[in-house]
């Protein structure tokens, strides 16, 4: 062998040692939330995109790989990247723009670039992996975003997308338009047995992880919120989709709604503003969890005048409370999901606040938003949980948010996937 070639296969061997070379980050926080309890003075081992190991600081210092990365994280909490479980990255607060005025008059690449700063504030406020629940009138867009994601080309969650989502015919919005015109809807309409399957079928086959519908909306003789789909369409579209491994989830706010939904099927109830006792039960029977997005209601009431530091709660926030309350006392399952986009995107943590200061305590709070969350969306076996094997999105933030919940958002480190995208 010539000097030549022997110098072609060093420098090959050298690119394939590379190449094969494993990257080791080690976290050494004050405490560990793993998604289930808290564990003290224990530290985490990385391995490429996986948690390699879970254990006594000590005994991992001892044993750590050559070259491995460390990061000391005094007075800190090491959580799992938290879970988004209701957002809509299409859309921006209603008080600087009115969803109807989103929907018809910002151009969908308009939309599209919005989202593209929506998709990065989330994931930068630690929320590694979000459920967006609608385009609301973006068409498909969602699927390129998160394909753009996915490849590295822009920054944000892990995306779990509904696409268009389902209403039935006349019941969604806009709404207030000359009947001589067809007005463009946030969602796609959809009605009996054989439409009803086309669609979901459609949507599934152009992107969609889950299929969401509107078992209610504002359609009432008197504007009042009315159920939409019966049991049967709600079952039809359930069956079709979970034939293609996909979950069913419903916007549902009327106790009839809720009942059907639940009754359907559907996985999860987004809102449950009048749920019952009975309803409560149902939803517990049927192992129905409830995403009950308490910051849209916040946001929308102070949108509307009130002023939430010195007023009393307005009628609403008062229900809303009492309803929440309800359901945790009844033993439901809480999911943790927002309706961002009603609100600042990146301002994710406003829901977690909002769960403790009506009821629940913070480490099961961040229960919803970590274990509880991944289980529900069927993502347990990557996400949700600091445990071994799964992937690497992990949330790092100065002091204890399971004492004091706001300071989840004292961020000192996100990362997803094994890469630090922020930190502090």
């Amino acid at each position: 062998m010539n000097k030549q070639k022997a110098i072609y296969y060093i420098l090959l061997l050298l690119t394939i040692e590379t190449a094969n070379a494993q990257t080791f980050t080690y976290l050494r926080p004050e405490r560990i939330f793993d998604g289930e309890k808290i564990i003290e003075k224990q530290g985490v081992l990385i391995k490429d995109n996986k948690i390699e190991k879970i254990d006594n600081q000590l005994v991992i210092e001892k044993n750590l790989p050559n070259d491995t990365k460390i990061i000391d994280l005094k007075n800190c909490t090491l959580l799992p990247g938290l879970i988004e479980g209701h957002t809509h990255l299409f859309l921006h607060p209603y008080n600087e723009t009115p969803w109807e005025d989103q929907v018809l008059k910002e151009a969908r690449s308009y939309r599209t670039s919005r989202a593209v700063v929506h998709a990065e504030r989330t994931l930068k406020a630690g929320f590694t992996t979000a459920r967006d629940l609608g385009t609301e009138g973006a068409e498909f867009d969602d699927v390129g975003l998160k394909r753009a994601i996915n490849d590295g080309i822009i920054l944000g969650p892990r995306l779990l997308i509904a696409t268009k989502a389902l209403i039935a015919t006349g019941s969604y919005a806009p709404k207030g338009f000359s009947p001589d015109f067809q007005v463009p809807q946030g969602a796609e309409e959809a009605d009996g047995h054989d439409d009803l399957i086309k669609k979901v079928r459609n949507q599934i086959g152009h992107g969609a992880d889950l299929i969401k519908i509107y078992a209610d909306y504002r359609w009432g003789l008197r504007a009042e919120a009315a159920p939409t789909f019966s049991i049967d369409e709600i079952k039809l579209i359930v069956e079709t989709a979970k034939s293609a491994g996909r979950p069913t989830v419903a916007h549902a706010s009327t106790a009839e709604g809720m009942r059907r939904a639940i009754l359907g099927g559907v996985e999860t109830i987004e809102h449950g503003d009048n749920g019952t006792p009975d309803i409560w039960k149902l939803m517990v029977e049927k192992n129905v969890c409830l995403c009950p997005t308490l910051a849209a209601g916040d946001a929308i009431s102070q949108y509307r005048g009130w002023k939430k530091d010195t007023d009393a709660d307005p009628e609403r926030i008062k229900k809303k409370k009492e309803i929440f309350r309800q359901a945790l006392d009844a033993g439901v399952k809480i999911c943790f999901g927002g309706d961002v986009g009603v609100f600042p995107h990146g301002d994710n943590a406003r829901e977690l606040e909002l769960l403790v200061a009506y009821g629940m305590k913070p480490i099961d709070a961040l229960k919803s938003a970590t274990s509880i969350n991944s289980d529900a969306f069927h993502v347990d076996d990557q996400v949700g949980r600091i445990k071994t094997g799964l992937l690497a999105d992990i949330l790092v933030v100065e002091g204890n948010p399971m004492q004091t919940i706001s300071n989840i958002r004292k961020i000192k480190l996100v990362m997803k996937d094994g890469k630090i995208v922020q930190i502090q």
